[in-house]
């Protein structure tokens, strides 16, 4: 992770493989319709190996555990599974799908005194929400440790706010070839829409004005105050008309390790959105875009439609990580500058302070103050 300076231009510092990745927290590991009753799915979260099912009663409740026998290190994805227990394909040990306790070693004789039932494959705190699977990844056990019996996760899964009972949902997801710390600046950055969003039906660069917003800090983040969303948007325009509100207002939350929400209400009328960015290894990661709402409810392919917006903005956030991902193979010298990039380094500092506290314990400290105004051209 790039090391911060107090400087106003802050310049950005090669990476350190030990601050990349945050643990001790829940990441979505890939969504619920790539699950099948009886099946395995292989994903990889925070380079943690994961083989990730269903289980067969009517809760259908999914499980996941690190895709590694315990026994010699088979993955577990390449056995069989029966909807309650996964059997390794080298020796046929077999495992409880949802603790990882071992269940049966069938090369054992009467008279051989091993406890099976002390043995575990890596078992992982496994939610289902918003059409997504998520996973908790615990910190790190120390090296050579092998794995007990589970611990549940401290925090439920994160899950999109909503404020009525009918709604509509949909998400995107798509693989960027990027850290996981690009890829989160990249999304929080607030000057990038003019030249990489350009649309007749979004805002071109001749759009831009002069911004002002107000930031507070939150529990292990910060928030874009609410506000009234911005007026070079042509979206934002047929809200104003569609809901008929005496105001709208849009509030927007980065909280660690990776989730950006934004929440837009309009009278009676609201869209909410849950963006992630997980990291899949120290060189890429994954953004998921899930949203719910009750506007246009009544248009035909209302979900199809906002997936067909998602998809243009993801692909172009894509291209565009993709394009600076050959110039940071030459470590080239980064900075930040404010006030557009003041998130940016707020993120750094929350990141920062997150390692320190993991790593010497004591309290939590913001690297925000109190509120503060920013202001910048988009």
């Amino acid at each position: 992770m790039p090391e911060l300076s107090t400087s106003e231009d802050l310049p950005l510092q090669p990476q350190t493989p030990d601050a990349l990745m945050l643990f001790g927290f829940w990441y979505r590991a890939l969504p619920a319709d790539q699950l099948s009753r009886g099946r395995l799915t292989r994903a990889i979260l925070l380079e943690q190996p994961l083989v990730i099912g269903r289980s067969r009663d009517r809760q259908r409740q999914p499980f996941a555990l690190r895709d590694a026998c315990p026994h010699r290190g088979m993955p577990l994805s390449c056995g069989q599974f029966d909807g309650e227990e996964i059997e390794c394909s080298y020796h046929g040990w077999r495992f409880d799908a949802h603790s990882g306790q071992c269940k049966l070693i069938p090369s054992l004789v009467p008279e051989q005194n091993v406890k099976v039932d002390r043995i575990y494959a890596g078992s992982y705190p496994c939610a289902e929400r918003d059409d997504f699977i998520w996973v908790f990844i615990p910190d790190p056990a120390p090296a050579g440790a092998g794995y007990s019996k589970p611990a549940p996760a401290p925090i439920p899964a994160p899950e999109i706010p909503k404020f009525s009972e009918r709604y509509k949902l949909a998400y995107l997801t798509a693989d960027l070839p990027c850290s996981v710390d690009h890829g989160i600046i990249g999304l929080m950055d607030p000057t990038h829409g003019p030249f990489v969003h350009q649309a007749w039906w979004w805002r071109s660069r001749h759009s831009i004005h002069e911004k002002q917003k107000n930031f507070e800090p939150i529990p292990y983040g910060f928030r874009m105050s609410a506000h009234t969303p911005s007026s070079n948007s042509a979206p934002y325009k047929l809200l104003r008309l569609y809901a008929d509100a005496d105001s709208i207002t849009t509030t927007i939350d980065f909280v660690l390790p990776n989730r950006r929400s934004e929440i837009i209400r309009a009278g009676k009328y609201w869209f909410s959105s849950l963006t992630t960015v997980t990291p899949i290894t120290r060189s890429q990661c994954r953004i998921d875009v899930v949203a719910a709402w009750n506007l246009f409810r009544w248009i035909p392919f209302g979900p199809q439609l906002l997936k067909f917006v998602f998809a243009k903005f993801v692909e172009q956030d894509r291209r565009t990580m993709e394009l600076q991902s050959e110039g940071l193979k030459h470590n080239p010298h980064l900075m930040l500058i404010d006030d557009a990039d003041r998130p940016a380094k707020w993120y750094f500092g929350l990141k920062n302070a997150m390692l320190e506290m993991k790593k010497n314990g004591g309290e939590f400290r913001h690297p925000m103050t109190g509120s503060v105004t920013l202001r910048w051209r988009s």
